[in-house]
């Protein structure tokens, strides 16, 4: 064997033996950490929490694994957004992801520097929260909801085609909400094209919802329509024990309500606007820019019934309402 020969065997065998040492030697893969802060709290913000993990996890990213989640609630309180916000920046997260109109404005008028991603926002666009919904600007984008005109006054429609004889509905909003003039605008031109009385309730915090309860007590009103905010989320048991108690024909913003009891529903979905925020997470963390990011907005408004609900209330659902459903709860 020769002397160059030797020298080449010794080499390669020196290197099969260091190769696994210097493997061991690297570094382990960074884990992004993600804030989450939700505007209700568990367990119906468990159900948006569990949707955008489901997401993350559809593009590979496993808590645990490459990343870490940590979980704020605001409990329905707008007041709580920014010390929530300020606890995550200190924590130092790579990206925040904020839930709701108030939680967008609030991260915004924050002035961090951190990536902000948001979700369920209905009118991003109405209070500033982005430029625009093409190129965002700014270092926030994210998934809106997309109530605007024609929305809302589907449920007018939809609770007056369901229930013919009602001459009167009321509708309860909450007047801080960025879109609450959204709603309410489109609501009162349906309902005086169908020629129902209308009574709008407005409740900023559980005082002034029971007083609304009492209200649609002493008018008797026939029907009842729930706008999105947080605030009735948080109290959805007691907004549908009432409607129940009442037997109060009800519609809501989104299909968790049916699913807790409600008549029916009508909007885009809650935890789906959750999971697409997720995609935003990825690519931010990929090095995209949340200017960059055009605002998603949803493709598609589920109407649910509840007829079991219906039956309780002595109800029975047209069958052209059934036929425009997306989803009957039996």
């Amino acid at each position: 064997m020769t002397l160059r020969r030797a020298e080449l065997i010794i080499a390669l065998a020196v290197g099969l033996l260091t190769a696994p040492l210097a493997a061991d030697a690297q570094p382990p893969p960074k884990v992004a950490r993600i804030g989450f802060i939700s505007p209700i709290s568990p367990p119906a913000g468990s159900r948006n929490l569990e949707a955008f993990r489901q997401g993350l996890r559809d593009l590979g990213r496993v808590e645990g694994q490459n990343i870490a989640i940590e979980a704020r609630w605001a409990e329905g309180r707008a007041e709580r957004f920014p010390d929530l916000i300020a606890d995550l920046i200190r924590s130092r997260v790579d990206v925040l992801v904020v839930g709701s109109a108030a939680g967008a404005l609030a991260a915004k008028k924050a002035g961090v520097t951190t990536p902000i991603v948001f979700a369920a926002v209905t009118d991003p666009l109405g209070p500033g929260i982005v430029a625009s919904l093409a190129r965002p600007g700014g270092n926030i984008t994210g998934t809106s909801l997309a109530v605007g005109e024609g929305i809302s006054g589907k449920w007018v429609e939809l609770l007056k085609d369901t229930v013919p004889t009602i001459s009167g509905m009321a509708v309860l909003l909450n007047p801080a909400h960025p879109a609450s003039q959204i709603f309410l605008r489109d609501i009162e031109g349906v309902a005086r094209a169908r020629g129902v009385r209308l009574q709008v309730l407005e409740a900023r915090d559980v005082e002034q919802l029971q007083g609304a309860f009492f209200r649609i007590e002493k008018d008797r009103t026939g029907g009842f329509m729930v706008a999105w905010d947080p605030l009735f989320s948080v109290h959805r048991g007691r907004i549908l024990e009432f409607a129940e108690r009442r037997r109060l024909p009800a519609i809501y913003f989104f299909r968790e309500f049916v699913d807790a009891g409600g008549l029916m529903a009508y909007g885009p979905s809650l935890t789906d606007s959750y999971r697409r925020a997720a995609a935003y997470v990825d690519k931010i963390l990929k090095g995209a820019k949340p200017a960059d990011l055009p605002v998603e907005q949803p493709t598609r408004f589920e109407l649910v019934v509840n007829l079991k609900t219906a039956k309780a209330l002595g109800l029975t659902i047209p069958q052209s309402i059934l036929i425009r459903a997306d989803h009957v709860i039996q």
